[in-house]
């Protein structure tokens, strides 16, 4: 069962299906951009240094084609959460394959516990295979979550 808080901030207006992006720095900011105009995201560029700035650390590439940008800031006061999708797939710093479900999280500095549970179990849920090739099928922001959401 997904967490009541990741579900909070499952919103059909932060998903974007078919990214025009093919690298990890333009399809970042394109999600960025989708957070800025939806109004959760006031500092966009700095917020977008921020998470280029962690994945240059260590990169959020995980198995099966998914990665999870993320910055805990104090540019941000709540849990954001914007998603992209993209079948060709993105270049992600040297990942061998290419990514094709991306979930930018914005952290508020001092909320360690819920940063957790929200990237704890998105990678859950993105260690179904079947989940993920039913995101990839998904032909709605609405269906892509309710994919998401689903636990068969």
């Amino acid at each position: 069962m997904i967490s009541p808080l990741l579900d909070s901030l499952l919103d059909p207006k932060n998903v974007v299906l078919d990214l025009r992006s093919r690298t990890a720095g333009e399809a970042v900011w394109e999600i960025i951009e989708l957070l800025r105009a939806s109004g959760e995201l006031r500092k966009a560029n700095e917020f977008f240094s921020a998470v280029m700035e962690r994945e240059e650390k260590s990169s959020t590439v995980a198995n099966g084609g998914v990665a999870f940008p993320h910055a805990r800031t104090g540019l941000v006061e709540e849990l954001l959460l914007g998603i992209g999708r993209s079948r060709p797939g993105v270049v992600f710093g040297a990942a061998e394959n290419p990514v094709h479900l991306i979930f930018v999280i914005a952290v508020p500095q001092q909320m360690v516990n819920d940063y957790l549970i929200c990237v704890g179990g998105l990678a859950r849920l993105m260690n179904n295979e079947e989940r993920r090739a039913a995101l990839l099928e998904a032909s709605t922001p609405t269906e892509f979550l309710d994919r998401l959401r689903d636990e068969d």
